[in-house]
């Protein structure tokens, strides 16, 4: 997991909240821009009470922030937590790159090192 200084503080574990195959799909839609619970339940097969719930772990993961409408509650993506899960995933693959490159490069010494 990142440090507590690339990560925001948050509730949830962004990691855990993206394990369920619904959320990930909210998380996608909300890349598209910002929704209401209506509108996310309208394309998936899910009910709104449903949506809500899944909103509200992935709000908690610092992933998603509202902002209220009139009556309405309007979702997007929240920059510093995808910010920060981006940076997390960077950090591993780009040290499991290099590993790589090392031991690719004859030099497994240095790549259990790394």
């Amino acid at each position: 997991m990142p440090t507590s200084a690339a990560r925001p503080a948050v509730a949830g574990d962004p990691f855990e909240a993206l394990g369920d195959p619904n959320r990930r799909a909210i998380v996608e839609l909300l890349g598209g821009g910002e929704r209401s619970v209506r509108e996310l339940a309208d394309r998936l097969p899910i009910s709104r009470p449903a949506v809500s719930r899944h909103l509200r772990l992935l709000k908690q993961a610092g992933l998603v922030v509202e902002q209220p409408r009139g009556t309405r509650r309007i979702y997007r993506l929240h920059d510093e937590g995808v910010a920060a899960v981006r940076a997390y995933l960077e950090q591993v693959w780009g040290e499991a790159a290099t590993r790589f490159r090392l031991v690719a490069e004859g030099d497994p010494v240095r790549a259990d090192r790394s």
